[in-house]
């Protein structure tokens, strides 16, 4: 529960608002929303000039702005008891997000972010889960291209399954058929701090190797995980294969997903994520060349001197991006093949029209944050560490495929 009695006087607060990020679900959501509609909304982040000057390129002088610190605990819990869902784009989050996850469980203020940081999850979990639950709070993290495709493909393909079928699909992968768009700095700068924790600290490395790290209790361990390290040729996808780097995050969102739901697509239940390179000897090759630059990027990021030198002239900075033409031109397809143990398969399909890093970030999130204010109440959904398709549900697939551009079809089955 809050603190006030009173209601707070917005829906949702963007938190980390100047940010590159920041802005496009800021401007997602001044297109979608306007500023004279039933949504009440607001930007927050550090600094008030910057705010000022981001309402003035808007050309939205009516937008609320208010001024908080992600490391000002203060500050966060005056933010936090303002609204609904704070939504935060400040990453990385191990670095700039603990206090404001703290405030809001403190304070019973929903919350959303597009982190993939597994160990940050892990301890929050640790830190905040019973907390959260007493307080209503609902926490949902990977609300971004790492998880919410994957996570709501999954749930999509089992639904569809157990219609057709009357039983889900017991194993399940997902193939990236088609990218298009950069890496975004604020994941770059995550990867390579994850990197580092790992290196540091063998806790840090033991919870990136669990598929089951971000699963509650009794859940946290369970069958063998299938995992693509190498390039190989899938017969469920019919194509070859390479690493897909998204995987590490995404198929630890879909297990914890299953486990909140107390596993009904049972205790065998298989998932695992790789790119999709094509069939024959091209292909072959395509998955040969992926996974060189995959496992050159790895080595060269576990090794201190080159990881620094990575970070300053080959990544992308935290704050950069690509133009609004480049993002209009990304997109992605992702096709997710089931099978059960009657033999029986399914194939679907989810598409975005926006490059996966930014653009449809921007408006998967923004969409989160509204959902989980506007249409997701706590009698339906109670306090506690959700993930997307667990909190939000069908309500958030319908809003993606209404507004944020993203589809979901069955291709095969």
């Amino acid at each position: 529960m809050t603190s006030s009695t009173a209601a707070p006087p917005y829906d949702l607060v963007v938190l980390g608002a100047t940010g590159f990020t920041g802005q496009l679900v800021v401007r997602y959501l001044l297109r979608t929303y306007g500023l004279t509609g039933p949504l009440r909304w607001a930007i927050a982040g550090r600094s008030q000039a910057k705010l000022t000057a981001l309402k003035h390129s808007l050309d939205a002088a009516a937008l609320p702005v208010l001024v908080a610190d992600n490391h000002d605990r203060a500050s966060l819990d005056a933010l936090v008891a303002q609204t609904h869902v704070v939504c935060s784009t400040v990453g990385p989050y191990a670095l700039h997000g603990d206090e404001v996850v703290a405030a809001c469980v403190a304070a019973g203020t929903d919350y959303c972010d597009l982190t993939g940081e597994v160990p940050w999850m892990h301890r929050m979990l640790s830190r905040y889960a019973s907390q959260a639950k007493a307080s209503g709070a609902r926490i949902v993290h990977c609300c971004g291209f790492d998880s919410v495709p994957s996570d709501l493909g999954v749930a999509f393909l089992q639904a569809e399954a157990t219609a057709r079928f009357g039983q889900p699909m017991s194993q399940v992968s997902m193939g990236v058929e088609a990218m298009r768009g950069k890496m975004s700095g604020g994941t770059a700068a995550s990867m390579m701090n994850i990197i580092k924790e790992a290196k540091a600290d063998p806790a840090t490395a033991r919870v990136l190797k669990n598929p089951y790290a971000l699963c509650p209790e009794p859940f946290q361990s369970g069958k063998r995980q299938p995992y693509v390290t190498r390039p190989k040729f899938d017969a469920a996808l019919g194509t070859w294969v390479a690493p897909f780097v998204m995987a590490a995050i995404n198929t630890r969102v879909v297990h914890k997903s299953h486990a909140l739901q107390h596993r009904p697509w049972g205790d065998e239940f298989t998932y695992d994520e790789a790119m999709a390179t094509g069939q024959g000897v091209k292909g072959g090759y395509r998955a040969w060349v992926w996974s060189l630059m995959l496992g050159a990027f790895a080595f060269g990021a576990s090794v201190k001197p080159i990881r620094g030198w990575m970070a300053k002239t080959v990544l992308p900075k935290p704050g950069e991006g690509p133009s609004p033409e480049a993002q209009a031109r990304g997109f992605y397809k992702l096709r997710f093949v089931g099978s059960n143990a009657s033999g029986q398969t399914l194939t679907v399909r989810v598409s975005g029209d926006r490059d996966p890093g930014y653009g449809s970030t921007a408006k998967m999130l923004g969409e989160a944050a509204v959902c989980l204010a506007t249409q997701v109440s706590k009698s339906q959904v109670a306090g506690g560490f959700w993930t997307p398709s667990t909190a939000l549900g069908e309500a958030y697939r319908e809003r993606l495929i209404e507004k944020a551009g993203l589809t979901f079809e069955v291709v095969d089955g």
